[in-house]
């Protein structure tokens, strides 16, 4: 029996292995490769690519698996339960729906798409498929970004006020998305989790260095309803790597440093003191300086727990952590973002879904 025939199965005890196809095996495809060829409740019985080398690589990675070239061979391959694409980004929304047309599962790599267009039309596709559709939005499978949430969402940093992200680094250069739509995901999807809402408006400026119309690097601002701010520079043109993103709240100040092999979290307990009689003097706020606590975590490798997730709710029938909605929201911000890029600046309305 196939996973599919096992999701519609009330009675399975253990869950069939779900066959899995990689489609993408280069510089960050050949990490799904990786992990699934080693992943329990799973079999990767394909690996698709068009450049020989990458499936020679691949091959030593997952030996048992049919190697190929062919995306519509995949598709046609009645064995193979779910997909996984790891494939230019200008691809994504086009072999997503294909694969859910053929009656795969999908775990599609951020970004979702590259138009809020083309991103609704693989939602709508997933919400009529009955498949699991899932977004790669690596970062929402760490454990300091979920503790982080626990802490917000439990008031333990009091009234979040704004956050603000920094990810840079030289390189990887690419020509058919910018350093924006590269990088930005990462912060928007971790932004949007925090918080759990959409802002309603950005606005992005940027430059292109290197290649004309590309831009290298971008400052995003992002406003929501309720008041709160955030802020996300992106670059692939800075001589440090910086992988931050920085939480100040009213009791608590968190700081998570994804550059730092172990200190995942800084959790900075300071702030101002606010006395109950406060008008609008200044004089009237202190400093508060407390410790500086980092907590210990446990850290699996995200993508272990990213691609284990999407298994599971394949297995299990249950909605991931990164749907199509959830993709849907990013693309909706970077869309609005890239319309305030080629606008000098201007902020750009995030419009509510029809």
């Amino acid at each position: 029996m196939s996973a599919n025939e096992a999701v519609s199965s009330a009675q399975t005890s253990s869950p069939a292995p779900v066959s899995v196809a990689v489609v993408g095996a280069g510089y960050w495809g050949v990490n799904h490769v990786r992990t699934f060829a080693r992943l329990a409740g799973c079999e990767l019985a394909r690996v698709c690519d068009p450049d020989a080398k990458n499936l020679k690589r691949a091959a030593g990675l997952a030996p048992s698996a049919k190697l190929g070239g062919d995306y519509a061979e995949v598709l046609a391959d009645p064995r193979i339960d779910a997909v996984v694409l790891a494939t230019p980004a200008v691809l994504h929304a086009e072999q997503t729906i294909a694969a859910l047309r053929a009656g795969k599962h999908v775990l599609c790599e951020k970004p979702l798409a590259l138009s809020v267009k083309d991103a609704k039309a693989v939602k709508a596709v997933a919400e009529q498929s009955g498949r699991v559709m899932m977004v790669g939005h690596l970062l929402l499978y760490h454990a300091a970004v979920l503790r982080l949430r626990e802490m917000i969402h439990s008031g333990d940093i009091g009234e979040v006020y704004y956050l603000y992200g920094l990810r840079v680094n030289l390189g990887k250069l690419r020509h058919d998305e910018n350093a924006m739509w590269s990088l930005a995901p990462h912060d928007v999807s971790i932004i949007l989790y925090l918080l759990g809402q959409v802002p309603v408006s950005v606005a992005a400026r940027g430059h292109a260095y290197l290649q004309p119309g590309v831009e290298d690097v971008v400052f995003l601002n992002l406003i929501f309803g309720d008041g709160k701010m955030a802020q996300i520079q992106v670059s692939w043109l800075d001589p440090r790597k910086e992988r931050r993103l920085t939480v100040v709240g009213e009791r608590r100040m968190v700081e998570f440093d994804d550059s730092h092999p172990t200190e995942k979290l800084r959790i900075y307990d300071k702030g101002f003191h606010r006395p109950p009689e406060f008008t609008q003097f200044g004089e009237f706020l202190t400093v508060r300086n407390g410790d500086i606590h980092i907590p210990h975590l446990d850290l699996p490798e995200p993508l272990n727990v990213e691609c284990r997730h999407f298994i599971e709710c394949i297995q299990k029938g249950q909605p991931p952590r990164s749907g199509a909605q959830e993709g849907l929201d990013v693309i909706r911000v970077l869309g609005a973002a890239d319309k305030s890029l080629r606008s000098q600046g201007a902020p750009v309305q995030i419009e509510d879904e029809p």
